[in-house]
């Protein structure tokens, strides 16, 4: 007989997902940490929730934080100097979270992208309407051999009442990564509201931070302490390929 009240497990930290995907820690180029000491600081915080594996993912957008591989790699390697200067001991590493604006289908062509593991690109849009070329920038990714990964879908409100959206893109094969903020509720209601859908059609592969400062790391913590919360999250955790990238 179906159990109607099985119970899910208390989640006490991160540690199940290990790797966290999506994060802003370098200093000074977006709008996420100010300087080492403030990279340090969310380190720390991450850490203390369990994550075991970083990678960071600075904004690249063409007219407000123009970053490149050679900036992010500086910062990056910045950033390990004063972590191995501390003892801070976590493996981390860079990607970047691309707009696909004006700008992208230039950088694609270039064939110089900041990848995830597996080749990953990690991708965002407008909040306000799907870039007009969208089908585009996915096929012209996929035909250079990148995997795309769209971040935080379920805050793209302009998909939730048209949620067949949601599954084109899934059959042309792209990745969803839905934020960990959004389950708190931290982005609002109907953004709530949405990633939980999206959790529940199955359609999520990875769980990431999006950490940017200590509000959202207090946010973070508040998930894992909050009963209700924890029970949501617990529900979909082991599903997560964040382990297995």
């Amino acid at each position: 007989m179906l159990n109607l009240f099985r119970k899910h497990p208390q989640v006490p930290s991160y540690g199940t997902l290990a790797l966290d995907l999506h994060s802003h820690l370098l200093p000074g180029i977006d709008d996420g940490a100010k300087d080492v000491g403030h990279s340090l600081a969310l380190i720390r915080r991450l850490q203390g929730m369990g994550f075991t594996r970083l990678f960071t993912t600075p904004h690249i957008m063409a007219d407000m934080y123009p970053n490149t591989p050679e900036i992010i790699g500086e910062k990056l390697a910045e950033v390990r100097a004063a972590m191995k200067d501390v003892g801070l001991n976590i493996p981390i590493d860079a990607a970047a979270e691309y707009l696909m604006d004006e700008a992208f289908g230039e950088k694609i062509k270039a064939g110089s992208l900041l990848t995830l593991p597996g080749n990953r690109v990690l991708v965002e849009m407008s909040f306000v309407s799907a870039p007009p070329n969208l089908g585009q920038h996915i096929f012209q990714l996929q035909t250079k051999g990148y995997k795309v990964l769209l971040a935080h879908p379920e805050r793209y409100l302009f998909f939730r009442d048209n949620f067949k959206k949601y599954k084109e893109l899934k059959d042309r094969g792209v990745e969803f990564q839905l934020n960990l903020l959004s389950l708190v509720g931290y982005y609002g209601k109907p953004t709530q509201d949405n990633a939980k859908a999206l959790l529940k059609a199955g359609m999520i592969d990875y769980l990431g931070s999006d950490l940017h400062h200590e509000r959202h790391a207090d946010n973070l913590e508040r998930l894992l302490a909050d009963r209700k919360l924890n029970r949501l999250l617990g529900k979909y955790l082991a599903g997560m390929k964040n382990a297995v990238i």
